[in-house]
């Protein structure tokens, strides 16, 4: 199917020549006039794709609940920032800061900033988090973040920025490039000088090295922030534990997976996250990392299933719905399901101690 945006792709190759997968990637989600965050709600069953957020107001509740926690931890500053990257909805946020009514000092300390770039979510955000009467900055990057503490959610925002990708020969690893057949048609080939920095690198022949320079780059300047002004992050996202080989880009349109290069501008594109290149990068700006666990642990730590008995006992007509949505975000019957295949990881200042959550036996 061609998209207006393919349209721009290709031409675009035909004068300068094969693109990176990155480049590919961020037109595809960022193009001011097609790209696809620029221009729809990809939430929900109607969408592409949906968040643990959407599917059970508990998962907001309970990272709020832990934002509340590390606030104590931090000794209850006067004053620091509550930070969200790419917050959908703005449906994660809500339910935080509902519970975080709770939370003595808590909503009178906290400056409330979304790191989003999307123009038609922003409006999204703005309409949920109006009832709530608090202010709201919104940025475009986490560059202009004030200078002070600061709590930091993101959840499923690491598997959206564009990768690159190598793939192995016998000359070495060359990188993966999206250039045009003789149709024009948008096929995937491969750089015709190996990548130098990637000549160490040990693998079978064929195989897919990804390198995620994005993600690396504003983890760093994260973990700067924290070590320099104090506080913690939490992020929950799909991916692994540990670096490895493999292909994950993949493309979901209307909760289907697609081919990467179709309908570019009308298909969601993410990658798995590479966790543990994740952890390095923020202890390469200085913060600390806690272990990586899985979301089903990252829930059942923080008391999902005594919130869920709560829900239900005071909701007798939803039970069943309220406990499918909850199993659903805790479920590891396959690799695949989200409590299994979603990770989590915290960076924090280095005296910040023992993150909560992170400490507790596995389940």
């Amino acid at each position: 199917m061609t998209t207006p945006l393919v349209k721009d792709l290709v031409a675009l190759i035909a004068q300068e020549g094969p693109i990176s997968i990155e480049r590919y990637m961020a037109l595809s989600l960022s193009d001011p006039r097609y790209g696809y965050y620029m221009t729809r709600d990809p939430l929900g069953t109607r969408g592409d794709f949906i968040t643990s957020p959407e599917i059970s107001q508990v998962f907001g509740e309970l990272l709020g609940l832990w934002c509340g926690e590390c606030f104590r931890l931090m000794g209850a500053p006067e004053s620091f920032m509550l930070v969200e990257l790419g917050p959908g909805r703005g449906t994660l946020m809500a339910d935080a800061l509902r519970v975080l009514k709770i939370v003595p000092g808590f909503l009178d300390g906290a400056e409330i900033h979304l790191v989003e770039t999307s123009p038609v979510l922003r409006k999204m955000q703005e309409t949920t988090l109006a009832p709530l009467g608090r202010p709201i900055t919104w940025h475009a990057s986490i560059d202009t973040l004030p200078t002070k503490p600061a709590i930091v959610l993101a959840n499923e925002f690491f598997d959206a920025l564009p990768i690159r990708q190598y793939q192995k020969e016998a000359q070495g690893w060359h990188e993966r490039l999206v250039g045009l057949d003789d149709d024009h048609t948008l096929i995937l080939g491969l750089s015709a000088e190996p990548a130098a920095h990637l000549a160490a690198l040990k693998a079978d022949e064929g195989s897919v090295y990804e390198e995620a320079r994005i993600a690396a780059t504003i983890m760093r300047s994260l973990a700067r922030h924290l070590r320099s002004y104090g506080g913690v992050m939490l992020t929950v996202d799909y991916g692994h534990s540990q670096s490895g080989m493999g292909d994950t880009w993949q493309a979901l349109s209307q909760h289907q997976f697609i081919d990467p290069l179709l309908r570019a501008g009308e298909a969601d594109q993410t990658s798995h996250v590479d966790f543990q290149k994740l952890s390095e990068s923020a202890q390469a700006g200085g913060a600390v990392p806690s272990s990586i666990i899985t979301q089903r642990d990252l829930l059942l730590r923080l008391g999902l299933e005594p919130r869920m008995q709560q829900l239900t006992r005071g909701n007798p007509d939803r039970s069943y719905d309220i406990t499918k949505a909850c199993l659903r975000l805790i479920d590891h019957t396959s690799p695949q399901a989200m409590g299994q295949l979603f990770k989590a990881l915290a960076i924090s200042h280095p005296n910040f101690g023992p993150i909560p959550a992170f400490d507790a036996p596995s389940s």
